[in-house]
């Protein structure tokens, strides 16, 4: 925890995401209870080490708090929000994003691999930090504050966190992210295409042949995985694109609605609002004022 503060304060204090000059590694912290913010969740490990958060993705809501981990297996569009901030007790937490291709080659050089589950799972999961991860992740933390290290010794680092987590009680379902051919690999080939293609018409029978599985099977893992059916994970990804352009490229509601694949401004609103709690010209100007709070000093 002191090395954390120690880093944050070295990068200027105040509240939101320090960079780390480590990639897809990323510290955070708030002094407030954020509201729900929707994002694009990738395959990441995201931990609480102050405070707690919360995550809604589809049906399902999940709570983290002190030293507990957020595992996310495949990218899913989500809801998260720090819960219980303050400037007397603040959220501090890290997020690290998963490289599928270290994840297979610390797999390879395990006696005994880790065995994922056949039948398919949340593809979102809460854990505990046990000892010798809390250990990895304090060096990872101790190591940020010494640039010159970082490009020999984040490797090695990396190589160690891989492998208690494939080591621990979640080995099975952290195997997923790498090894081929599972149903998790299968519904993220789906996923990527859905990724790629979000403005545009889709069919389930389609996605199945994409994930070279039947449609009821492709349809029952899909929904085991991410508690959503495809066409609503689409509009998920629609509207978190929509949002992206109205904040990053100033489109009125209008333009966001249309580039995303709405055919009506009025409809998307609708959608907009019911999924995320708040018309689209208020978010937006309730985001920008979140962010102007949030920026480190």
């Amino acid at each position: 925890m002191g090395a954390v503060l120690d880093l944050m304060e070295s990068r200027g204090g105040g509240q939101g995401r320090f960079d780390t000059r480590m990639p897809g590694v990323n510290l955070v912290r708030s002094f407030q209870t954020i509201m729900p913010v929707p994002n694009m969740y990738r395959p990441s490990l995201c931990i609480v080490f102050k405070g707690e958060k919360e995550i809604l993705f589809g049906d399902t809501k999940l709570h983290y708090t002190e030293m507990e981990c957020l595992v996310v297996s495949v990218e899913i569009p989500a809801i998260g929000r720090m819960v219980g901030a303050s400037p007397e007790t603040p959220y501090l937490g890290m997020t690290i994003e998963f490289d599928p291709a270290a994840l297979r080659d610390v797999i390879q050089q395990l006696e005994s691999p880790p065995l994922p589950h056949s039948n398919s799972g949340p593809c979102v999961f809460v854990g505990k930090v046990d000892e010798p991860l809390a250990d990895c992740l304090t060096r990872l933390v101790r190591l940020m504050q010494n640039s010159a290290a970082i490009p020999v010794l984040f490797p090695s680092i990396m190589r160690e966190l891989y492998y208690w987590l494939l080591t621990g009680p979640y080995g099975g379902e952290i195997a997923k992210l790498a090894l081929p051919d599972t149903h998790a690999e299968r519904v993220a080939r789906a996923i990527n295409y859905v990724r790629d293609h979000f403005s545009e018409p889709l069919r389930v029978e389609q996605l199945a042949e994409v994930a070279m599985m039947s449609p009821s099977s492709f349809h029952h893992h899909f929904k085991a995985m991410t508690s959503m059916t495809p066409v609503q994970y689409q509009k998920q990804l629609r509207l978190l694109e929509a949002r992206r352009l109205m904040l990053s490229d100033a489109a009125n509601v209008s333009e966001a609605a249309y580039q995303v694949g709405y055919e009506s401004a009025s409809q998307f609103s609708r959608e907009y609002t019911r999924s995320f709690g708040v018309a689209p010209k208020r978010d937006v100007l309730n985001f920008k004022a979140l962010l102007a709070q949030a920026t480190p000093r």
